[in-house]
């Protein structure tokens, strides 16, 4: 028998049944269609990690020097008592690195990410859980913001330590909506600040917004909050090549600044926007360890359906087959039937399951913040899951019906 006759039947056979058709492959597309739309999604945040979020929270060919890495969630309690122990990064540390990279278009100091959030105030209007940060001017240079009204933070802000805020766009539009904010005054954690400055919008990420923030000059910040919090210099580049031996410069600078002797170990981190995305694909991997047993638990469960429901097919279809084999067919050509049936059955379940995968991944990122990238990998596994089922729950069937004597079979009814 030809291979385009075997392929001919076998569609026919699952044309002929549709509705049995579909509830035999139910369990291969749900399994098929959850890890197409799983992987697309953690895919697709991987990227906007990449793409978006380490670029806002790190800047664009820069690195920072931190008290605390980023990765902090991984360390045991020994570890996250040695960070504790780490000194603070001060301003002589910053002046350190400056002096040791006079190429770098801007060496910052900020200070209070993630927190302090406070409620803004202006005329019995309030923004409430805003970010505050206490920053140098050269912040702004690192973290790309430009200004839409009025001024940026200046060094004479800093070095005065006067009560002046630069607002987020977010910030700035839901405190004084059609009124101009240059000049105002607004309370900023029972304290007052006049506003100079409005940045322009950077937009939201997963629904997180980049514009609801107020930036302090530094040394007004610790006034009114403290020099406990954590403090961070962020270094920016012309670059991105020149990134690498600036941070090898650097850790040397903060090792002298700290007075490290070569044998004692660092205390402090040099990181750049790939630590975040590290950190955020180290958490992702946990959903990847997870999806392969949900995936096979489903795969197996409708691979034995497949099976039964072709172990079904074989009693139906006795006569045909002693008829088959009394007018010359051979048991290896009944077998190839069966089997070849058995795998377009569950490889048609594997495209289905794909572009329902595909359908829900781009559903969910039509409705909601969540990003999704469909990977060829996925796509080519998932068939492959498919088709490779098939193969393995259809030898069976396959197998019982080529062994049936064809005598007995004709006298099936």
């Amino acid at each position: 028998m030809r291979y385009a006759d075997v392929v001919r039947i076998a569609v026919a056979q699952i044309r002929g049944n549709p509705l049995r058709t579909f509830f035999t492959l139910l369990g291969i597309i749900v399994s098929v269609a959850f890890l197409v739309a799983v992987v697309a999604i953690i895919q697709g945040m991987n990227a906007y990690v990449r793409e978006n979020i380490a670029g806002a929270v790190v800047g664009t060919n820069a690195f920072q020097v931190r008290r605390t890495p980023i990765q902090v969630g991984f360390f045991d309690d020994e570890g996250w008592a040695k960070v504790q122990r780490r000194p603070r990064i001060t301003l002589r540390d910053a002046e350190a690195v400056r002096t040791a990279l006079p190429e770098a278009d801007a060496v910052a100091v900020q200070t209070g990410w993630p927190t302090p959030s406070s409620d803004i105030f202006w005329r019995g209007r309030e923004v409430g859980n805003v970010l505050v940060f206490g920053i140098t001017p050269e912040y702004q240079v690192v973290q790309d913001y430009r200004v839409a009204k009025g001024r940026a933070m200046s060094s004479v802000d800093v070095s005065q330590r006067m009560p002046v805020v630069v607002l987020g766009a977010e910030v700035a539009d839901r405190l004084f909506e059609n009124v101009d904010p240059i000049g105002q005054e607004i309370r900023v954690a029972g304290e007052r600040f006049t506003v100079i400055g409005v940045n322009e919008p950077k937009g939201r990420v997963l629904g997180q917004s980049f514009d609801s923030f107020v930036l302090l000059p530094l040394p007004r910040f610790e006034m009114r909050y403290g020099r406990r919090l954590t403090t961070t210099i962020s270094v920016k580049m012309k670059e991105a090549a020149d990134v690498a031996p600036a941070m090898a410069r650097a850790e040397e600078a903060m090792r002298l600044s700290h007075g490290l002797r070569p044998a004692e170990g660092n205390d402090f981190s040099i990181e750049t926007a790939d630590a975040l995305v590290d950190f955020w694909k180290s958490l992702t991997r946990v959903l990847f360890a997870v999806i392969p047993a949900v995936v096979a638990i489903g795969v197996v469960v409708g691979g034995i359906v497949i099976m039964n429901i072709m172990l079904m097919a074989v009693n139906e279809r006795t006569r045909e087959i002693g008829i088959r084999k009394a007018v010359g067919a051979r048991a290896r050509d009944i077998e190839r039937q069966f089997l070849v049936e058995t795998i377009a059955l569950s490889a048609l379940g594997g495209v289905v399951g794909v572009l329902a995968g595909w359908s829900f991944a781009f559903l969910v990122s039509v409705v909601s913040p969540l990003p999704a990238r469909i990977t060829w990998w996925s796509v080519a596994v998932a068939l492959a899951l498919g088709a490779g089922i098939g193969v393995i729950f259809g030898v069976y069937p396959a197998r019982r019906a080529a062994r049936l004597d064809p005598i007995t079979a004709m006298r099936s009814e």
